[in-house]
């Protein structure tokens, strides 16, 4: 998505990218197209309740999307320290929300992301960050789990990476099959994770509550 104003504002804490500005001319284009959605449906769009629906529609959309203005890697860049540690690093229960790009529904959950440093580790901090700006596109669950994944392997160049994601997802709960429980589970693994014994003690300490 093309933004031609400056559409994020600097976080004081690590230059976590915050977005709190919007292109007027796409919540403008993209408020139209909504009208015409809601119109659509045989709602009228100009009833109080419906009057700022369009742009508030927008507003979201542009911001449930802006992942397409991040770039991950150098999210990762800018925080990757030279170091002798080579055990496992995990950030456990990672905070998921993604839009279903077959359905425009969200699909919501937990990321698991590990990974064993080959010389150099990275700010905790940097990988909830990846993980929400690959998020923050449209997605299916399978290729955002590989997204993570190979950022990571590619930017820090580590042993090894695992990510598992879980997550439930509207289409399937709100709409279709319609089965409320149901949870999708996807996994991607490179290097030393493929190693049974490895991958093995990454479940383990996800699974584990260690407080």
């Amino acid at each position: 998505m093309n933004i031609d104003k400056k559409m994020m504002e600097e976080n004081d804490m690590d230059g976590y990218a915050k977005v709190d500005q919007y292109n007027p001319d796409l919540i403008e284009k993209l408020s139209e197209h909504y009208s015409s959605i809601i119109s659509a449906t045989g709602e009228n769009v100009n009833r109080e309740g419906l009057i700022k629906t369009p742009e508030r529609a927008a507003k979201a959309i542009q911001f449930l999307t802006h992942g397409y203005d991040l770039a991950p890697a150098d999210i990762l860049k800018s925080a990757i320290f030279k170091d002798e540690y080579r055990q496992m690093v995990i950030v456990k229960d990672i905070e998921i929300y993604s839009l279903c790009e077959h359905h425009l529904l969200p699909f919501f959950g937990k990321a698991h992301v590990a990974y064993i440093p080959d010389g150099s580790i990275v700010g905790l901090s940097k990988i909830p960050r990846v993980v929400d700006a690959f998020a923050r596109r449209l997605q299916v669950q399978e290729r955002l789990t590989m997204n993570i994944r190979d950022c990571i392997q590619d930017t820090l160049k580590p042993l090894g990476v695992a990510v598992v994601i879980e997550a439930k997802h509207l289409c399937m709960l709100m709409r279709g099959i319609q089965k409320q429980n149901s949870v999708a589970t996807t996994s991607a693994f490179t290097g030393e994770f493929e190693n049974e014994k490895t991958r093995a003690e990454f479940f383990r300490l996800i699974a584990a509550n260690l407080s």
